[in-house]
């Protein structure tokens, strides 16, 4: 084991720290050297504590490391300067559980850190990091075949997602642009380091989003000895290799490739109706420049496509993602590439520099099969393409000066520079353009945050962030400050307030609107910020070492969201659960909304072979049109709960180890639109009451999971062989419900029932 030390604010080496394993014999320790850099050897295999402490620094404690035989440790660790300077020598240590304490020293509530660990080890989590946020307190699932995250009765389209300073695009497979979810993550557990995740009231720092953050990092690759992986998976199968350029340079790379796991079935003759097919390929290379610079390249990019065919669709149900009147072949790319470097211009200050540039692309074809009698196909006849483009090149600069332990200052840029082609609309009956626009806009963010400490037990955290979006001139200046109160050595009160603005989706900009004269206009290019006045008071306790309490009350404002210009049920703040974009026009930032809740979280971290983790959330989420009419969002389930408990068994002498970990999660019903029967009938096709939009409340949501596991570390190398059993108890949560034309009824979809799925992973 072994890994660095660092300053949490201006990144310099913490000399002389010490790195002690707990609770071992005999004692086992070490110090960091000048560059902050610490070596552990003869770390026993298996789960252990850590203790990171420094003259002048709050203590650190870690109290789940895991240590395999066929992969070296590497730990990055940054330490918080105490504020209070002693004038003797005296033995002081304060608790610093790591799993508490965010990246991000400028948020003060709703943020939460985890660990590529939790992804692994949270039943029904999979590996993906936006399906293990669910677990979170006010975090509820949009459906079970699909990533997207509800938080606080939030859209999903308000996500922000961020990997190593750059805002990316949607990072999931067959992710719909204006969208920020999807069936399978691109995003590589393997690769990550401790990331944050924030769901409101955050820095500055953070723009254009309006619900929530995920902050990912990835992680560095070894940079003195090569490490391999091969893994097969509900993402794929995937290799992955790591380690340093040469032995005698403290550059590593990081490489890993997945593909799907249904293509290669395919592939050898086993095939089913709508096969997705996706890969996905992440490198990253870190380079260090000096003693006081790091340059860090680093790559995303997948691709995916599959295709559904109406006569396979099952006519007796509404199908999740098919229709049998149609038949509809979908493809995705997306690709992103950052260069940054950092240099530590002093002990004090810190320079960070990162250009980056993406591309996301998205065709869509669909056909229109008119039947014969009963199932035969009369017709296949092109009724609707679409074909979006959208690059982004971006230039993120930020400085962070810490003038002492009491104060810290940073301020930043980000430039935006974007590039759009989008075509799409209908062929048939009768033509109809939605989308014909091409060229280029840009947006612009300036923040600046600073974090001062009146003591060791009060602080606050203030900051503002202004925007600017070039395509029709709309500005935001959003300020942002939170207090912080240490009432005991283990409670603490918090108080925050944001206001946060977002943009609406690109594609949003350019639907075209009909006119009497058989025109088209642009109706929406004119739309500014969403906004929202967010305000959280929490209050954190730490029962024990090991267990912690959460308390969390927050009310949200939302002011500006797009509606139709005529009065109407319709609001951009029931968006965002699809595979395609909003097709409204006539919007006018005159609607209004509001979330308001409570949050409980009691989590007990892993300790003496268990761990569990208890959620609860009761909120309201409620929207106005432009009818002035007061509804439920979709999203308004009211309330949300998790349970978690997992248990590590000891097997043999090893260090081997068996695991299980179980889940139960509910969630109340979600409001739909009800379907007009008799008027769907008269003119064969599904007709809406609108008047009545989001009125009817569907089940309560319920689904049990379970994941077993077993690790066999061997000399050098580790076996890792899990099954995750989604939806144990086979519970039918209803997915939707639509009305077909030649049956002439309304079919039920459900959502994913039994699934086991197999897990085998092999380091060395």
């Amino acid at each position: 084991m072994r890994g660095t030390v660092l300053d949490a604010a201006a990144k310099a080496p913490v000399i002389g720290a010490t790195v002690v394993v707990l609770g071992v014999e005999p004692a086992l320790g070490a110090s960091t050297d000048v560059d902050g850099r610490f070596r552990l050897t003869g770390v026993p295999v298996g789960r252990i504590k850590l203790r990171i402490s420094s003259v002048g620094y709050e203590d650190l404690l870690l109290n789940e490391v895991i240590v395999n035989a066929g992969k070296e440790v590497v730990l990055d660790f940054s330490l918080t300067e105490r504020l209070t300077k002693l004038d003797e020598v005296q033995v002081v240590y304060k608790r610093s559980e790591d799993r508490n304490v965010t990246n991000n020293e400028m948020a003060t509530v709703s943020a939460r850190p985890f660990s590529p660990i939790e992804a692994n080890r949270y039943a029904g989590a999979l590996g993906d990091p936006a399906r293990m946020a669910q677990n979170f307190a006010g975090i509820s699932s949009a459906n079970d075949s699909r990533n997207d995250i509800v938080v606080r009765g939030n859209s999903p389209a308000s996500l922000l997602w961020r990997l190593d300073g750059v805002n990316i695009p949607n990072p999931n497979h067959y992710g719909a642009q204006g969208t920020t979810g999807g069936p399978v993550s691109m995003l590589n557990n393997n690769l990550l380091a401790k990331s944050d995740f924030l769901t409101g009231a955050f820095p500055a720092e953070y723009a254009n989003a309006l619900g929530s953050v995920f902050d990912l990092r990835l992680r560095k690759g070894n940079d003195e000895k090569r490490e391999f992986l091969g893994q097969v998976g509900f993402n794929g199968v995937e290799l992955g290799a790591e380690g340093p350029y040469s032995s005698k340079s403290k550059a590593s790379y990081l490489v890993n490739y997945r593909y799907s796991l249904f293509s290669l079935l395919k592939a050898v003759g086993y095939e089913i109706s709508g096969t997705p097919e996706y890969q996905d390929f992440t490198f990253k290379t870190d380079l260090p420049v000096g003693q006081r610079g790091n340059l860090s390249l680093w790559t995303l990019g997948g691709r995916s496509n599959i295709t559904f065919l109406g006569k396979d669709v099952d006519s007796t149900q509404a199908d999740v993602f098919g229709d049998e009147n149609t038949n509809g072949r979908s493809r995705f790319t997306t690709g992103i590439a950052a260069a940054s470097y950092e240099h530590r211009l002093s002990d004090r200050t810190v320079a960070k520099l990162t250009l980056s540039a993406s591309r996301t692309t998205q065709e869509f074809n669909q056909d229109t099969i008119i039947y014969a009698n009963g199932r035969r196909v009369l017709s296949e006849t092109p009724n609707y393409d679409a074909d979006f483009t959208q690059e982004k090149l971006s230039t993120n600069l930020s400085l962070t000066h810490k003038f002492s332990a009491r104060d810290r200052v940073s301020a930043g840029v980000i430039v935006d520079l974007l590039q759009y082609k989008y075509a799409s609309g209908y062929t048939f009956p009768e033509r109809r353009i939605e989308r014909d626009a091409s060229g280029n806009t840009a947006l612009s963010q300036l923040y600046v945050q600073w974090k001062h400490r009146f003591t060791d037990q009060l602080s606050l955290n203030a900051g503002a962030n202004a925007s600017r979006f070039e395509l029709n001139g709309s500005t935001v200046v959003e300020p942002r400050l939170g207090l912080q109160y240490q009432v005991s050595a283990g409670s603490t009160v918090s108080l925050a307030y944001g206001l946060h603005s977002t943009l609406q989706p690109l594609l949003t900009y350019f639907y075209q609107t009909e006119q009497t004269d058989g025109s088209y206009v642009l109706t929406n290019k004119d739309l500014g910020f969403t906004r929202s006045h967010h305000l959280v008071l929490a209050y954190d306790r730490q029962l024990s070492d090991n267990l912690h309490l959460r308390v969390e009350g927050y009310h949200q404002w939302i002011f500006d969201a797009p509606v139709e210009r005529t009065p109407s049920y319709f609001s951009q703040l029931t968006q965002g659960v699809d595979f395609g974009p909003t097709n409204k026009g006539n919007l006018v930032n005159e609607g209004t909304g509001r979330n308001y809740g409570l949050e409980l979280t009691l989590e007990r971290s892993f300790s003496h072979g268990y761990y569990f983790l208890l959620t609860g959330s009761l909120f309201e989420s409620r929207y106005k049109g432009s009818d002035g009419v007061e509804r439920n969002t979709p999203f308004n389930t009211q309330f949300v709960a998790n349970a978690l408990v997992g248990r590590e068994f000891r097997v043999g002498s090893r260090g081997n180890t068996f695991t299980v970990s179980l889940k139960a999660a509910t969630t109340g019903g979600r409001y739909v639109t009800p379907i007009n029967l008799e008027a769907s009938s008269s003119i064969r096709t599904a007709v809406y009451e609108y008047d009545r939009a989001f009125s009817v409340q569907q089940p309560n949501y319920f689904r049990a999971d379970m994941k077993i596991g077993y690790k066999i570390n061997r000399a050098r190398l580790t076996h890792e062989i899990a099954l995750d059993l989604q939806n144990v108890s086979a519970n039918q949560n209803i997915f939707q419900q639509a009305y077909n034309p030649r049956t002439n009824a309304i079919g039920t979809a459900y959502q994913q029932g039994f699934l086991p799925v197999p897990f085998y992973r092999l380091t060395f």
